[in-house]
């Protein structure tokens, strides 16, 4: 009985013998001989990859020469990450320990290793193949492998290797390998920064509640020193920013708080330049936003402003009374020893009473009067 096989120019086929393989068959119409029905036929695509890899072992150990013939083997130790080609196309990233096998004839396939102990970045040539994989005609996979870090400008980048701080980056863009290693980038703003303290509850030295809002502005003088001797820069500054205004309103009383607000600036500052001295921080300036009562405390101090106001108040009244009284005294006297002065005086009130009038009607003359008004006595 004669049987015929068809294997596709794009397939590769396996003869199999009572379900066990006899030889590779190349594309083409294949006859065979087969009285007992045993032949049968295992087809696979040439541009997938190799599934059947119990196969490929097995040609590897039995069969070398047919093996070198039909396959392009791939395989990575642990310590090793590939970059997988397709007709000369970046198309996977491989991990350490993976293994891969194709078909030859249809795609030329090209693998590229990287010995991930020599190096934990990639190339620059190679590292823009990747940056952006939306863009290309075939998207790569195996991309969570890598690290694309992106460094924008006015910032820099803290690299960390298995947890220790390696270098500086600078605005750009690098790939780093995760693989075998734990890989971080911390990106850093090197512009002048605003940090609040807000809701500080603190009691007074004359045990009164304050909750009070501080602001400081700050900037990294050396990045490098700052993440090498603190774990978390930006919280020490805050827990600082904290411990030095419980210091400056824990030791004064209200009064003196609301007499002179300056003093916690000064304080807090003192306080923070000397803690993060030799930390890699400055601190430009620190000022207290807002300083809130209790609701009692507002209304007794409300209370005492306006005793102090209505104090004030009846000095004032007091002393201009005493001013114009004495004012008075000194014109009596002044009129009391010249007659032309008190007639002065008599035609202004004349002028202040006309005034008030719309209309006079005079009879005997202005003399008459001025007599009938104003009427002065001697002593």
């Amino acid at each position: 009985m004669l049987k015929r096989f068809v294997v596709l120019k794009n397939e590769r086929a396996a003869l199999l013998r009572d379900g066990d393989f006899e030889r590779i068959l190349s594309a083409g119409r294949h006859y065979f001989f087969d009285p007992l029905n045993q032949l049968s036929l295992q087809v696979w695509k040439l541009d997938a990859p190799m599934q059947d890899l119990a196969l490929v072992d097995y040609l590897l150990g039995h069969e070398p020469d047919t093996a070198d013939e039909h396959f392009v083997c791939m395989e990575l130790g642990e310590d090793e990450a590939g970059l997988r080609y397709e007709n000369k196309l970046l198309v996977e990233v491989l991990a350490p320990g993976s293994r891969r096998v194709f078909w030859k004839g249809l795609l030329t396939q090209h693998l590229e290793k990287i010995d991930l102990r020599q190096a934990y970045a990639l190339a620059p040539d190679i590292a823009a193949r990747i940056q952006q994989p939306n863009l290309r005609s075939r998207a790569v996979s195996g991309l969570a492998g890598l690290l694309v870090a992106q460094v924008p400008a006015y910032h820099m980048g803290v690299l960390r290797v298995d947890g220790k701080v390696q270098r500086l980056m600078s605005p750009g863009v690098e790939v780093f390998w995760r693989f075998n290693r734990d890989v971080q980038v911390e990106l850093v703003d090197m512009r002048l920064q605003n940090l609040e303290v807000t809701g500080q509850e603190i009691l007074s030295s004359d045990k009164v509640s304050l909750r009070l809002n501080l602001a400081a502005t700050w900037r990294y003088t050396d990045v490098l020193l700052a993440h090498e001797k603190l774990a978390k820069p930006v919280d020490h500054l805050y827990r600082e920013l904290q411990f030095g205004l419980r210091a400056a309103v824990g030791t004064r009383s209200l009064d003196a708080l609301l007499e002179n607000k300056q003093v916690i600036d000064e304080v807090v500052s003192e306080h923070v330049a000397r803690k993060l001295e030799g930390f890699g921080i400055e601190v430009n300036s620190i000022g207290v936003k807002d300083i809130v009562l209790p609701g009692e405390m507002k209304t007794i101090l409300a209370k005492v402003v306006e005793a102090e106001k209505a104090a004030e108040s009846n000095v004032i009244r007091r002393r201009e009374e005493t001013a114009a009284t004495r004012s008075l005294l000194n014109t009596a006297k002044v009129m009391e020893d010249n007659p032309v002065a008190l007639r002065l005086k008599e035609l202004e009130t004349l002028e202040r009473v006309a005034e008030r009038i719309d209309r006079i009607s005079v009879f005997g003359g202005l003399d008459q009067v001025l007599n009938g008004l104003v009427s002065i006595k001697g002593s």
